[in-house]
């Protein structure tokens, strides 16, 4: 996810798409930041804690700005989103810059809290993905594919299986933090 997220900032940028390359850069901070939560050498990570959130701020600021524009009739990003979209990836930028903030202001997290750190991160990263691709470009489909519910169901799919392990891992006893 890494390395896909990374190269769809770079193709986005490369197209002069700019949602693309922003939202390859939010969907890798996504990753790289629940990857850090579940990895157990806090220390080697200092580094990423301090940035991620200035990251999250950025494409959040970003974001609003372009939503803004887009809903007043200006041209943003050649309104390749809906201003929604913008409002939407911006507000979850700045719930996560919050996280990342509490996080460090805190004393850690305990193991449940990081196992829904982590799926909560990787669904979305993965969500930005899936919704790049079955939505994103639907050209590279056959033609009877194009404009299907079929792409929609498996755009949100990563939603799906966000819900469904977030309700077993938060009201389940397998993961307990005993």
């Amino acid at each position: 996810m890494l390395s896909v997220s990374l190269l769809g900032s770079c193709l986005g940028l490369m197209n002069a798409e700019m949602d693309n390359f922003t939202g390859g850069i939010f969907a890798f901070y996504l990753v790289a930041t629940a990857w850090a939560t579940v990895k157990r050498g806090e220390k080697e990570f200092r580094k990423l804690y301090w940035i991620a959130p200035l990251v999250a701020l950025a494409f959040a600021g970003i974001n609003f700005v372009w939503g803004t524009e887009l809903a007043r009739g200006l041209t943003a990003v050649k309104s390749q989103s809906p201003a929604g979209s913008y409002f939407f990836f911006g507000t979850l930028a700045l719930l996560s810059a919050t996280g990342d903030v509490r996080m460090l202001a805190g004393s850690g997290l305990s193991a449940t809290q990081r196992l829904v750190r982590h799926l909560w991160r990787m669904c979305f990263g993965w969500f930005i993905a899936t919704i790049s691709f079955f939505l994103g470009q639907q050209r590279v489909f056959p033609a009877w594919l194009q404009g299907s519910y079929a792409l929609v169901v498996l755009a949100f799919l990563p939603l799906a299986f966000l819900f469904f392990w977030l309700i077993r891992v938060r009201l389940g006893n397998t993961y307990s933090d005993a």
